[in-house]
């Protein structure tokens, strides 16, 4: 069969990775102290890109060549078309991963990228990856990867075999009515008394979560016929025969230790010198469940010096006002307070002249900042890009060449919004990465780039006709004046909040 075992009667749930764009994976590069050898140009290969959010998103906001398969012939069709629309330098097969590795019209490639596939594929298909890596990634290219890792899946691997199990052998019918009879036949399990359940109140949280989740994602998670979870120590080995070697997580998160690690997990770890067993060893403290890793095919660290250097002259990007940045942070220890201190100078630093982007070189010198250290605002900078409130951002030469295909591919988000609320975001030029927006926020925008007078009006003519109502605190809203109002007060919001840095980031 051509979809080997894999989910295809509903498609994949839509959605941008953050971890896959370039710009953000030469980052967490130097963050670690490890050479990228990253062209201004380079050839990258995304294998399984599911509905092509990020691989559309990535392709027309950074300069290069970019790459794609999916064996879904929906999938490929859906990210084709959008492609066509944005212009950008873009090939997207349809094709399984076997038939990817028998082409000879590949380049080599200087990122190859996948995001959660590894989980869900078979030995085989495991097996090839690393080959196409092996002959395709070039010498110094990042492979990025990303899937579910013991030990914190480990107690949840009964619950997706029983509910893979239940809607293999006790029921019919589509996959979202199999899933969900899965879903209660699970909930009988824990209502009548199950001993599992009780020793392992940690899966009872995950299943809750399930019930909310995208049902489509959910589907895909559990109900593939492989999933594999492994240690991170299993996926290096396999990796090896590749000749790469881990060299950073693209969760930035990862490199603030003092949010993850107590004193004595750090003091221990310190004392492991083999990589692989340090790594494996550190999901044991942070009983890791999802790993975002970056190898390379030839290792070599950065001086420090020049790590310095790189980072110290990388513009960053705000991407919410300092009134709306959260004030904490959470990593594996909990939940933590940001100190004021340090960070209301450099949010305001960073929000100032319009939100222009930064580097941490001006930054030094800005008013409120000068008290602090480099490695104060270092930290800082690194905490707010690992939980998404700060961007790294492009050179003006690279914002403005890729700016035309961005605002083409805006154009056709913005349009499928009219109908449509499956695509949450748009692409931001300036930081070389999709940004979340809702269906009102696209149409808000649509609205400005057409000159309509009353934006919210126009919107509300379009969802109107549609037969569709705007809902509040769980009810529609059912008078058109009502509706209308409701519109105004959140394009009154956006304008506020959103608008002048969605100029800044050249989304409009």
């Amino acid at each position: 069969m051509w979809h080997a075992g894999y989910i295809t009667e509903i498609e994949y749930s839509h959605g941008y990775f953050h971890e896959l764009s370039p710009l953000r994976l030469k980052l967490a590069m130097e963050i670690a102290g490890q050479r990228a050898s990253l062209p201004a140009s380079p050839c990258y290969l995304e294998l399984g890109f599911g509905q092509g959010e990020s691989l559309n998103i990535n392709a027309a906001t950074n300069p290069g060549s970019f790459w794609g398969t999916d064996f879904n012939p929906a999938h490929a069709a859906t990210t084709r078309d959008i492609a066509a629309k944005s212009g950008a330098d873009l090939i997207a097969l349809e094709a399984s991963f076997e038939e990817l590795a028998a082409r000879d019209d590949l380049p080599e490639f200087d990122i190859i990228a996948l995001h959660g596939i590894w989980t869900w594929i078979s030995d085989r298909n495991r097996a090839i990856i690393v080959d196409i890596a092996r002959r395709k990634l070039k010498p110094g290219g990042l492979f990025y990867i990303s899937y579910n890792v013991t030990p914190g899946w480990s107690p949840s691997i009964p619950l997706r075999h029983i509910m893979k199990e239940h809607s293999k052998r006790a029921s019919v019918g589509p996959i979202p009515h199999r899933m969900n009879e899965a879903k209660k036949f699970v909930q009988s399990l824990f209502d009548a008394g199950s001993t599992y359940f009780k020793a392992n109140p940690g899966v009872v949280d995950r299943f809750n979560k399930l019930k909310d989740q995208n049902p489509n994602y959910v589907a895909h998670e559990y109900l593939n016929e492989n999933w594999d979870v492994m240690p991170f120590s299993q996926v290096a080995d396999q990796l090896s025969d590749a000749k790469l070697n881990f060299a950073a997580s693209a969760h930035l998160l990862d490199a603030i230790d003092e949010i993850n690690l107590s004193a004595d997990a750090q003091k221990l770890l310190s004392q492991i010198e083999d990589i692989v067993l340090r790594e494996t060893t550190r999901d044991y403290f942070v009983n890791q469940n999802f790993r975002r890793d970056i190898f390379v095919k030839g290792q070599r660290p950065l001086e420090s010096f020049e790590k310095n250097r790189l980072l110290m002259n990388q513009p960053f990007m705000i991407m919410m006002r300092p009134e709306d940045q959260p004030r904490k942070v959470t990593g594996s220890l909990g939940e933590g307070d940001l100190n004021a201190s340090v960070y209301e100078p450099i949010f305001a630093a960073l929000a100032s002249e319009d939100y222009r982007p930064k580097t941490i070189s001006e930054i030094i010198g800005m008013p409120g900042c000068e008290a602090l250290s480099i490695a104060q605002i270092y930290q800082c900078i690194v905490i707010l890009c690992g939980s998404f409130r700060v961007a790294p951002a492009h050179d003006e030469d690279v914002f403005k060449a890729v700016k035309p295909t961005s605002k083409a591919l805006n154009d056709e988000i913005t349009r499928r919004a009219v109908y449509s609320d499956s695509i949450n975001f748009l692409a931001a030029p300036l930081i070389g990465a999709g940004v979340p927006t809702n269906r009102f926020e696209q149409l808000f925008v649509r609205a400005i780039d057409l000159d309509q007078e009353d934006v919210a009006l126009w919107v509300w003519t379009l969802i109107r006709d549609q037969g569709q109502k705007l809902v509040k605190d769980g009810k529609p809203i059912e008078a058109d004046e009502d509706n209308l109002n409701e519109l105004r007060e959140k394009y009154g919001e956006f304008e506020t909040k959103r608008l002048p840095i969605f100029k800044r980031l050249g989304i409009i």
